[in-house]
């Protein structure tokens, strides 16, 4: 019986030893295939590898024989080439060469000469990549006189400027927005930004000048959410809103899309033409579309704005200074535009790279982006807080629910910080084994022993 004990003990020991060899294994297998590589705080996308592929090509090449890129159909970079010397080169890299009749020179001279014509309010112009245009657009408040005027200019360029006119009005998205208010106006958060020592709220210019106080809508509009202490419009359009007690608290990288739901921010970077873009605004939510054009100019009837995101996202009255992002990466902050989200239109953003570079300051990123892993959804602070509607059901990139986790077992076991304990499991199992083959080994050699003294006496 104390024989049989034994072999039980030691089949279940042996049984357990390799239990803990699989189990180990598979934490550290899992967890390492989950894990983001390097220590980068921007996720591997293929929208922004193919932008840079283009943009790369561009710069290569330079602005005499390129005329832009974009991101075809099929998610690959196409760069406009002027000549099959510059064609051949694009193709032996990857990308996708088009043929055009004008350089990015060309282009940049036809929108410098717009610039310097006499200003009309309600108008706007962006190269166009993809037609290898120049696109001038006028609201319904451009006056016909002023419409003749522009178009004689557009006429002395060349016919690849191409004029239009359209529906509403170019504005600033101001008026009646949620979350944040000011005796100015309201209007939406847009990412949280720090400088090291204090955190601020990154939104646009227009929303109010500096020394503006604003409030949290979603406390009543009763709590000081900050004061304005930096911004600039015309020219450009954003501001820096200083948080009252310094600090923007936990999970200030998450921007909320409506629904319980937000989208968790591990970056920023510049948008290509053709990238599909999300927009989240405290008036009309979360909607998507692509970006149709880059360094846009748009007069406002309060001043002009330079180097815009031009897309076809809607947005309306109150979205202003709201996110615009894709795949988790900041891109830019809601500006203005025409139209809205019933009927359409064109939307115009203030890159966020170029604010922050103005501002001095760096974007709040995840704490496991900025680590290099990735870990349990959070919920958004309340400055990062929009009243937004449902999401649709686009899919805007790393949304996570708010204000909960994933605690399951396998969430836990495929945890990237549990290599380290997956591999001491692994290490006493080795040695839990190891050491049932010695014992083993052990009474087998004093029972040899024993039978042999018997026999031979």
């Amino acid at each position: 019986m104390r024989h049989a004990r034994r072999r039980v003990v030691r089949r279940g020991t042996q049984l357990a030893a390799v239990g803990g060899l699989l189990l180990g294994g598979a934490m550290v297998t899992t967890a390492m295939a989950s894990e983001t590589p390097g220590t980068s705080a921007v996720p591997f996308s293929s929208a922004t590898e193919a932008g840079d592929t283009g943009t790369a090509l561009v710069t290569k090449l330079g602005t005499a024989r390129t005329a832009g890129s974009w991101i075809g159909a099929d998610g690959k970079p196409v760069v406009a080439v002027t000549d099959e010397q510059a064609a051949a080169m694009v193709k032996q890299a990857g990308a996708e060469p088009k043929m055009v009749s004008h350089s990015m020179n060309a282009l940049k001279a036809a929108t410098a000469t717009l610039r310097a014509a006499p200003r009309v309010a309600g108008t706007a112009w962006a190269v166009d990549y993809r037609t290898n245009r120049v696109m001038v657009e006028a609201d319904s408040t451009v006056s016909a006189s002023d419409w003749a005027a522009l178009k004689q200019v557009a006429a002395g360029i060349g016919g690849f400027v191409q004029m239009q006119r359209t529906g509403g009005t170019f504005t600033p998205r101001l008026n009646g927005a949620q979350p944040i208010l000011s005796t100015g106006g309201r209007c939406s958060a847009g990412f949280n930004v720090t400088n090291g020592q204090t955190d601020f709220i990154l939104t646009a210019g227009h929303c109010g000048p500096a020394n503006t106080i604003w409030f949290d809508e979603g406390q009543g509009g009763n709590q000081q959410l900050g004061t304005t202490i930096n911004t600039q419009f015309p020219g450009n359009d954003f501001s820096l809103i200083q948080y009252a007690n310094g600090k923007a608290g936990d999970n200030a990288d998450v921007v909320a899309i409506g629904n319980g739901q937000g989208v968790r921010i591990t970056g920023s970077a510049d948008p290509t033409v053709g990238q599909k873009v999300f927009r989240s605004g405290s008036t009309s939510g979360l909607h998507d579309g692509t970006v149709t054009a880059l360094n846009a100019t748009v007069n406002y009837p309060e001043g002009t704005v330079t180097g815009l995101i031009q897309t076809n996202v809607c947005a309306e009255p109150g979205d202003s200074g709201g996110p615009l992002f894709s795949e988790g990466i900041a891109l830019g902050v809601t500006s203005g535009g025409s139209g809205d989200c019933t009927t359409g239109g064109v939307t115009f953003f203030q890159p966020v790279t170029r604010a922050m570079a103005a501002l001095n300051v760096q974007l709040i990123v995840t704490k496991q982006a900025a680590t290099g892993t990735q870990g349990a959804s959070a919920a958004p602070s309340a400055s990062a807080t929009h009243s937004t509607i449902a999401p649709s059901a686009a899919s805007p990139g790393s949304t996570a629910a708010v204000g909960s986790s994933d605690t399951s077992l396998v969430a836990r076991l495929t945890d990237t910080r549990n290599v380290g304990p997956g591999l001491l499991v692994i290490g006493g199992s080795l040695i839990a084994l190891v050491g049932t083959r010695y014992f083993r080994a052990e009474q087998d050699r004093k029972a040899y022993q024993r039978y042999y003294s018997a026999t031979w006496g």
